[in-house]
């Protein structure tokens, strides 16, 4: 059997927030008591994880006072040497506290715009501090209620303008960090702007400094609005800009639920987990999930280690399925190519256009032909299902 023991090169990361989650939730009060930062720490290390990542305030609360936040600090940090755990990633929350009620960076208050970039340079120096590479926005108040409220292009603009902003502000201060951005189409505002990873890709390209930019597609964001997951983290990979991935699950047209990674929907899971070591993605993978709130914190473990053995089974699939004479066999057969068309493809030219323009087709011996789609299919669920 195939060893599906975390290992370093796995990049496996969670964020304060998700082990830290006590398992409030709208309709009830906390379910776990909440452990310092630190003991987070220890409690990654315990289950093999190789990351932990944060908010600002997830590390230091907003209104602690420098003397406070110079103890938590020092104790986050012995942990982080005793344990081995790293901060490869780091946020700043521009959403929890009410002056954030109306947006952020989109605010229609000049004082919110601005107090929220100085939150942020703070929380950027403070994630350098502790070694984060990439720095993640998620723009959780960035929208509306009502499009009467805001001028959507303006809020647009506003966004733009932030981002030019801190990208300028890790230049100046020579820092080797870059950005992600996420997208969530709804919740905890009824329309975020920006919400699938095809917007943030596009807005990106509008950027003063692109190259510094990409996104951080989640799960459960992209299926919460029903959209094929894997097929916007291919875009990314094409594109250039997979710099972070958060991994979790989620049924469609729900609030966020934050699931267990592969805990919900075990084929999208594989689909994705197959793109992601056939392409040799090497940045982190982040499990932005929750424990259900009937845990404690030994469940907390269970579900930590859960998300990455699962990861790890799936990534063993994919080795059996690219090894699979059968599958690989049907695979050879839907896509054969006689090399005939190949005069055809590539960079336009008149020659090659005049010359596609008399190509006979028989259309009707060309769509005859049987794709064999259901056999593989089934191939791969008999390969998920371990009788293969």
């Amino acid at each position: 059997m195939a060893d599906f023991t975390p290992k370093p090169e796995y990049k496996f990361t969670f964020g304060l927030w998700t082990v830290g989650n006590i398992g409030r939730d709208p309709f009830g009060a906390p379910t776990r008591d909440p452990k310092t930062p630190a003991e987070l720490v220890y409690l990654l290390g315990e289950v093999g994880a190789y990351g932990v990542n944060f908010h600002d305030n997830d590390l230091i609360p907003i209104d602690a006072t420098p003397a406070e936040a110079e103890a938590i600090k020092k104790e986050f940090r012995k942990a982080l040497d005793d344990t081995g755990v790293v901060v490869p990633m780091a946020t700043t929350n521009l959403f929890s506290d009410p002056i954030f009620k109306d947006g952020a960076f989109s605010s229609n208050d000049p004082r919110v715009r601005a107090y929220a970039l100085q939150k942020t340079m703070n929380a950027i120096d403070l994630g350098v501090e502790f070694g984060a590479k990439t720095y993640v926005f998620w723009g959780g108040r960035e929208g509306t209620e009502t499009d009467s409220s805001k001028n959507a292009a303006e809020a647009i603009k506003r966004n733009r303008e932030a981002m030019n902003f801190v990208c300028e502000y890790v230049i100046d201060q020579g820092y080797d960090l870059r950005f992600a951005l996420e997208a969530k189409p709804n919740e905890p505002r009824a329309d975020i702007y920006n919400p699938t990873t095809g917007h943030m890709l596009a807005f990106i390209e509008t950027l003063d400094h692109p190259e510094m930019v990409g996104v951080n597609p989640e799960v459960a964001h992209e299926h919460m609005a029903g959209i094929n997951f894997m097929h916007g983290v291919a875009q990314a990979w094409e594109a250039g800009k997979l710099f972070h991935i958060d991994l979790n699950d989620q049924y469609p047209g729900r609030y966020d639920q934050d699931l267990r990674f592969g805990s919900r929907d075990i084929k999208a899971a594989f689909y994705l987990v197959k793109f992601l070591e056939d392409v040799g993605y090497e940045n982190p993978r982040h499990f932005d999930a929750h424990a259900y709130r009937t845990e404690d914190y030994e469940g907390v473990k269970d579900f930590a280690r859960g998300c990455m053995r699962t990861y790890l089974i799936l990534a063993d699939k994919a080795a059996q399925y690219n090894a699979d004479k059968e599958i690989q066999a049907l695979l050879e057969e839907i896509n054969v190519d006689d090399g005939s068309m190949d005069q055809y493809f590539g960079k336009y030219n008149a020659e090659k256009a005049g010359a596609l323009r008399t190509q006979p087709f028989n259309r009707e011996a060309i769509s005859s032909r049987g794709l064999k789609y259901e056999r593989l299919d089934q191939l791969t669920i008999d390969l998920l299902l371990g009788v293969r």
